[in-house]
């Protein structure tokens, strides 16, 4: 009851103001036409004042030209006569009076100043509150869902005048139809829209849809929601496993640098649990391959000098793109895919089981593809960030200057096992930027790529 009220006052509120402004606008547009029509009667007056003096000054002219030609009458001599007459002849023909128009001007007339507000009248009887704005349509057909961008486009079910701006909101969800009400995340808003599309860039695609709806506003209300629209943003989501990682590898969900006290510190931390209670130390404990048991649980998956740490999801099928970015100070680092099967002694490209592209700032600089312990240089400049594009059925995987999207290099295989995204580093690390899709740019050249022959004949076997 206390809410009704308090709204009732608002809303009685909001109309005295709405009216003082129509009441003060009233006043203003009366004051300026007032002033028009005074401004129009002084120049008037003004006009026929200038006329009337020029008149009183031509009389003036002429009644001292009449006295004038009264003396003359007098003149006896005739030649004194004949001069005095030629004078007022002249006079007369050059007398302003003559000239002058007694017409007025201006005209007393003021219809053009004349008002007729009667449209006014009746569009002011018409007053009525502010319609609320029906719900706008999404058009999923319209919405287009590319370079981890999303673009939604609505419309009004009718037209609507009154409409000041759109508000759309999105959430992310692994759910297709309508909205869930529980375990769904909470909706993101984007006001002020003006026109009836809107485009999110740069998202990141963790969840398979998107679920979107909008809402139109008019300078008092918001209308209702449109009916709720789901569209599919899947990509390939992973993080670094590093229960996969060598024991010189620091690991986060996608980020990767080089520990040199890593595996030390661990193997020092078991030798004193061995030792504890014998006097000698035991040489066989010295090696990080030989560590007992209750260490090997899942940090030995890969030792020695493969400085390897594997992503925590399985490439199976379709075709998946990720992207990878080294530190400015990183010695060596390789980018690729390899099986399960991969030894923990294997290094990324040296065995069948693995491919990449290995860059080395040790040294010399080198840069180059690796598969099968074949190598092929690339004369190209390392980019900043490499794009990886895996196409597990199409048994192709390429990489490509993940700004400009030139492609660097591409192998051409058949995959016979899921392939997971793989990593070496050496002194340096890297971070991965997952959960893209397929960037167009990539698609249009793998339709020109699939139609010439690779470039690299000796590293494009087939995997048996």
């Amino acid at each position: 009851m206390d809410s009704q009220k308090e709204n009732s006052s608002n809303v009685l509120s909001e109309l005295d103001e709405e009216f003082d402004s129509l009441y003060s606008i009233l006043d203003e547009v009366k004051e300026s036409m007032i002033n028009s029509i005074k401004q129009e009667q002084a120049r008037k007056s003004q006009e026929l004042q200038s006329q009337l003096s020029q008149c009183n000054n031509a009389l003036e002219n002429s009644e001292e030209l009449l006295e004038f030609a009264t003396r003359s009458l007098d003149i006896k001599e005739p030649e004194e006569f004949s001069k005095a007459a030629r004078q007022i002849k002249d006079r007369v023909t050059m007398a302003s009076a003559f000239r002058l128009s007694l017409k007025p001007k201006v005209s007393d007339n003021m219809t053009h100043l004349m008002v007729d507000f009667s449209q006014e009248r009746q569009m002011l009887r018409t007053l009525k509150f502010l319609p609320v704005p029906k719900a706008p349509e999404i058009d999923p057909v319209e919405c287009l869902v590319a370079d981890n961008s999303v673009t939604v486009a609505w419309r009004m079910p009718e037209e609507d005048n009154k409409i000041d701006h759109f508000i759309l909101e999105h959430r992310k969800t692994n759910f297709d139809g309508l909205p869930r009400v529980k375990d769904e995340r909470c909706w993101e808003i984007i006001d002020n829209i003006k026109g009836t599309e809107y485009t999110l860039s740069g998202l990141k695609f963790d969840s398979k849809y998107m679920n979107f709806r909008v809402r139109a506003c008019n300078k008092a209300v918001a209308g209702e929601y449109s009916d709720p629209v789901t569209l599919e943003t899947k990509a390939l989501n992973f993080s670094l496993d590093n229960s996969s990682s060598h024991l010189n590898l620091r690991v986060e969900d996608a980020c990767v640098e080089w520990d040199p006290t890593g595996g030390k510190g661990q193997e020092n931390k078991m030798k004193g649990k061995e030792n504890k209670g014998s006097g000698t130390p035991s040489p066989k404990r010295t090696s990080v391959g030989s560590r007992p048991p209750a260490v090997r649980g899942s940090r030995d998956r890969f030792t020695g000098e493969s400085y390897t740490v594997l992503g925590d999801t399985a490439i199976e099928s379709g075709q998946h793109y990720w992207e990878v970015k080294a530190q400015k100070d990183c010695k060596s680092y390789s980018v690729g895919v390899a099986y399960k099967t991969l030894g923990k002694f294997d290094q990324l490209g040296k065995t069948n089981s693995s491919w990449c592209i290995h860059v080395n700032n040790w040294l010399q600089n080198t840069f180059a593809a690796k598969h099968n312990n074949k190598v092929k240089a690339l004369d190209v400049t390392v980019p900043e960030r490499i794009g990886v594009f895996c196409d597990f059925d199409g048994g192709q995987l390429s990489f490509y200057d993940a700004s400009s999207k030139q492609l660097l290099y591409s192998f051409k295989t058949k995959f016979t096992q899921p392939v997971l995204p793989g990593f070496m580093v050496w002194c340096g690390g890297l971070s991965l930027n997952t959960g893209m899709q397929v960037p167009s740019a990539v698609r249009t050249l793998q339709k020109t790529e699939n139609g010439m022959t690779g470039s690299a004949s000796s590293l494009n076997n087939v995997t048996q």
